[in-house]
């Protein structure tokens, strides 16, 4: 858990499929960059996977090993970057599949207000939740 002047802060990461269902969860400090916290997300992007993810997560690092990977990272470029980068407006549309994740993982009322102050804990409230996510996608 990250401490900021308002208090404890923590990030939630999340790596979702193509129906929104959470495949990596992990935890960091409020105060650390999204981008730094990526690398260790993305192990299993393999040949022909898209990944869609937000400003935050526009480095020249990651994009490098996305694309050793042989994926493709359509991420949108920050607005100082001096070297222009093709991204598809069209497939970043869908990006908001993790925001409807998100969205259904805060209808979980301890994980919404996250009175729990462990990060150990609160990981696991929200793999719980995931968890519930995922069975009510599967009982459809």
């Amino acid at each position: 858990m990250g401490r900021s002047r308002g208090g404890l802060t923590t990030k939630i990461h999340a790596l979702v499929d193509g129906n929104g269902l959470p495949v990596k969860l992990k935890l960091t400090a409020g105060q650390a960059h999204d981008g730094k916290s990526a690398a260790d997300m993305l192990g299993d992007l393999g040949d022909g996977q898209i990944l869609l993810a937000d400003r935050a997560y526009d480095s020249n690092r990651l994009r490098a090993d996305i694309a050793a990977r042989g994926a493709w990272a359509n991420v949108r470029p920050m607005p100082n970057r001096l070297d222009p980068i093709p991204f598809s407006k069209f497939l970043y549309r869908y990006r908001n599949v993790v925001e409807r994740f998100f969205s259904k993982i805060k209808h979980f009322r301890a994980v919404a207000t996250r009175y729990e102050k462990h990060d150990d804990n609160y990981l696991a409230l929200v793999k719980i939740a995931s968890a519930r996510i995922w069975m009510r996608f599967m009982s459809r």
